[in-house]
């Protein structure tokens, strides 16, 4: 099964994370790290709750004013 992987800097350093499929989310030092953890966080998650994969989410951006 093919899911996603949002990964974003960690304030204190590594990378948060995150798979919008199942809502988990984990860390690791590095890009690599954070992945496998989520991949290892992400399969006991669908152990205990399966997952009926309708579709892929769709990343994409938007723009916000900046507060003067």
């Amino acid at each position: 099964m093919e899911l996603s992987a949002i990964l974003m800097p960690a304030p204190e350093g590594g990378y948060v994370a995150y798979n919008p499929e199942t809502g988990t989310t984990t860390e690791g030092e590095t890009v690599e790290q954070a992945l496998e953890n989520l991949r290892e966080a992400t399969e006991l998650y669908l152990e205990e709750f399966p997952l009926a994969v309708a579709g892929r989410p769709l990343l994409t951006s938007f723009h916000v004013a900046e507060n003067a």
